[in-house]
C-alpha cells in the first residue's frame, strides 16, 4: 500500500509508491551527445576562451589565465544576475520589483576533460570544496547580497548542456531563497518547541536506525531522507553542529570530499551514470543580525547540508496542481542498494553499517 510520509523540516507530504516500486534497472539510462574534447573551453591550455579568473589554485610560480591550474573559478558567460549596479527594489503598485543584481561563477573543477566529480581524485575534490568556500567568503564581502547557492548540473536533463567537463556553479543573490526560508522557519519552529536542532535530532535518529545510511565517517553522514521527492535521493550532513558550510574544519572537508567521490560513484554504479543535481543549503548572510531580529537563533537552530538528486522521474500535472511529490523507490531500499554498491574506496573509509534486522530489503 502507498505510504504518505511528511517532511520534518518544512512539512511538505510525499507519496512513497509502492504499488508503482521501481529498481535501479527500472529507470532509463539517457545517452547524451557531448560536444568533443578539443572543442571544450574548460580544458587546460583554453583560458582565452572563458573570461577571466576570478580565483584560482595554481602554484604560485604560474600566472593567472595560463596554464598550471588543478581549480578554476571564471565568471559565467551567460550569467543569471549580472555583478553590476544596485537592487533598487521598489513597488510597481501591489507588486515587489529590484534589479537583477547578483555574481554568477563556474567552478571549473579540473583541468582534464573529466565529465563528473566522481571521475577525480579525493584530493581535488577537496580543492573544489576549498575553492567553494573562498568563493563564498569573499562574496559575503558584497553588501547587496544575502546569499549564495552552491550547486552542480550534471548532464542535460539536470541542466548541464553538452560540454560534458565536470564543474559547478555559484550564485549570489539580493534575498534568501524561499527554499531556504522554509528551512529556517522549520528549523526555527522546531528549536522554540524542544530547544534542540531539528537536523542534529535527525541524524541521531537515523543513526539509531540504519536503515537509510548510506555513508557514515567521523565528521560526515550520508542519507537517503525519510520523507525522500524522488528516487535515491541522498542528504550529506556534517554531524558537528553548525549553520555555515564555509566554517567547516579541515578535516570536515576532507571527509566530504571522500563522501562526495564515494556516494557519486555508488550512484553510477547502481544507476548507470545518471543525470544529477546536488546544490548547497547553508545559513543566509547575517551583517545586520540584532538581538530580537529574524533568525536570532540561527546559529543553534540551523544545520547546513548538501542535497543530491538524481534526474530520473518528472515531476507531473498531480504533483504542480498539489505540491505532493510520489517517489517510486523507498529510500531504504535505494539507501540498501548504495550501500552494497561495490566502488574503489580506501580501507574502512565510509562504509556504512549493514541495517538492523527488520529493514526494508
Amino acid at each position: 500500500m502507498p505510504e504518505l510520509r511528511k517532511d520534518p523540516v518544512i512539512g511538505r507530504w510525499v507519496i512513497i509508491s509502492t504499488e508503482r516500486a521501481k529498481r535501479p534497472m527500472d529507470f532509463a539510462s539517457t545517452q547524451e551527445r557531448p560536444e568533443p574534447p578539443d572543442q571544450c573551453p574548460f580544458c587546460e591550455g583554453k583560458e582565452a576562451q572563458t573570461p577571466p579568473e576570478i580565483y584560482a589554485i595554481r602554484p604560485s610560480t604560474s600566472k593567472p589565465n595560463t596554464p598550471g591550474w588543478s581549480v578554476r573559478v571564471i565568471p559565467s558567460i551567460k550569467p543569471i544576475l549580472r555583478i553590476e549596479g544596485e537592487p533598487n527594489r521598489h513597488a510597481k503598485g501591489m507588486y515587489d520589483v529590484m534589479n537583477g543584481i547578483g555574481a554568477h561563477e563556474v567552478i571549473v573543477e579540473d583541468p582534464r576533460h573529466v565529465p563528473d566529480l566522481a571521475g577525480l581524485p579525493v584530493e581535488r575534490v577537496r580543492e573544489v570544496l576549498q575553492a567553494t568556500i573562498h568563493r563564498i567568503v569573499d562574496l559575503e564581502h558584497d553588501p547587496r547580497f544575502r546569499y549564495v547557492l552552491w550547486f552542480k548540473n550534471a548532464g542535460a536533463v539536470a541542466g548541464a548542456g553538452r560540454i560534458h567537463h565536470t564543474r559547478s556553479q555559484l550564485i549570489a543573490t539580493p534575498a534568501t531563497p524561499k527554499r531556504v526560508k522554509e528551512e529556517l522557519v522549520g528549523a526555527r519552529r522546531y528549536y522554540e518547541d524542544k530547544e534542540r536542532c531539528l537536523f542534529c535530532d535527525l541524524i541521531s535518529q537515523e543513526r539509531q536506525m540504519k536503515e537509510r545510511i548510506v555513508f557514515e565517517s567521523a565528521h560526515i553522514i550520508v542519507a537517503c531522507p525519510f520523507a525522500s521527492r524522488f528516487p535515491f535521493e541522498v542528504v550529506f550532513f556534517p554531524k558537528r553542529h553548525h549553520c555555515d558550510f564555509s566554517a567547516m574544519t579541515p578535516e570536515e572537508v576532507a571527509e566530504l570530499a571522500l563522501a562526495m567521490k564515494q556516494v557519486l560513484g555508488r550512484l553510477n554504479a547502481v544507476l548507470n551514470n545518471p543525470p544529477y543535481n546536488y546544490l548547497l543549503h547553508t545559513a543566509p548572510f547575517r551583517r545586520h543580525r540584532t538581538k530580537g531580529g529574524r533568525w536570532k537563533t540561527i546559529e543553534e537552530d540551523y544545520h547546513w547540508h548538501i542535497e543530491l538528486i538524481p534526474r530520473l522521474t518528472r515531476v507531473a500535472g498531480f504533483e504542480w496542481g498539489s505540491g505532493f511529490y510520489i517517489n517510486p523507490t523507498p529510500p531504504e531500499e535505494a539507501a540498501k542498494y548504495l550501500r552494497e554498491a561495490a566502488v574503489d574506496q580506501p580501507p574502512g573509509a565510509g562504509q556504512a553499517e549493514p541495517a538492523k534486522s527488520g529493514a526494508a530489503h
